[in-house]
């Protein structure tokens, strides 16, 4: 299997924890609480993630300057398009509860939460590719946190999606559409970072750390406080240390 095809492979099965976690939310009544519970479990999860794996990889690749200047441009260009798409009516998109408008109350709203899920999806994917091009196969630890993390990210965002009114048909088009364009990501950020200077694949992969963390504080971490207030803190701790475990011990 050629390394492009096995970056888009694994950026697949990213994609398709997106799709497990909407078809739980359409299919099972899931309590608000326990969703809270894993959406802030998952944020932990990318946290350890971006910290021990992404930009310590960045760094020692391409030195600590383009590592944080990536991750500052990452951190800015994910802030301008999320608000952007917030002003369209995908502010809150990973909401499980009657947040996300439905279409008749603003009207593209449709539109702008498929594109704000895009936006949150790609930069885990493209790093996903990324991390092949050591040689020594795909990090244990990013794919565990990309996986663990989209679970509770497509079941809160469809169940804000039903509750808004929206058809099955555009909650499992948007997430397979989703899951699709991973597995294209993954396989892009490992064809156009394997001949490219260290600086480069150094500066890339920041600035998808940048916007991934962006993207934790903006719309997953509100989304867990929402209902499990106290007990945020200590469940993402606690996918923190699993993440990092797993990063020690899975490579």
């Amino acid at each position: 299997m050629s390394g492009a095809v096995e970056a888009g492979v694994w950026g697949a099965v990213g994609g398709l924890a997106l799709v497990i976690g909407a078809a739980v939310a359409w299919f099972v009544r899931v309590p608000a609480q326990v969703v809270a519970s894993v959406m802030a479990f998952g944020s932990g999860v990318l946290i350890s993630a971006l910290a021990f794996d992404l930009m310590d990889e960045a760094e020692q690749i391409g030195g600590l300057l383009p590592a944080a200047g990536g991750f500052l441009a990452g951190a800015v260009v994910y802030m301008a398009a999320n608000a952007l798409l917030a002003r369209r009516g995908a502010k809150h998109r990973k909401r499980s509860q009657d947040q996300q408008p439905s279409e008749a109350e603003q009207s593209g709203s449709g539109l702008a939460i498929a594109l704000g899920a895009l936006l949150d999806g790609v930069p885990e994917s493209v790093v996903l590719g990324a991390s092949l091009l050591g040689g020594g196969g795909v990090s244990t630890a990013v794919v565990a946190a990309v996986f663990i993390s989209n679970v509770p990210e497509g079941l809160s965002s469809a169940a804000g999606m039903k509750k808004a009114g929206r058809s099955a048909g555009y909650v499992f088009g948007v997430w397979g559409a989703i899951a699709a364009v991973s597995a294209l990501a993954a396989a892009a950020g490992y064809a156009f970072l394997g001949a490219a200077p260290p600086e480069v694949t150094s500066v890339i992969t920041a600035v998808a750390a940048g916007a991934i963390l962006t993207m934790v504080a903006d719309t997953m971490i509100p989304e867990a406080f929402e209902r499990t207030h106290m007990l945020t803190g200590l469940i993402t701790s606690a996918g923190f240390l699993t993440a990092f475990t797993i990063s020690r011990t899975g490579g």
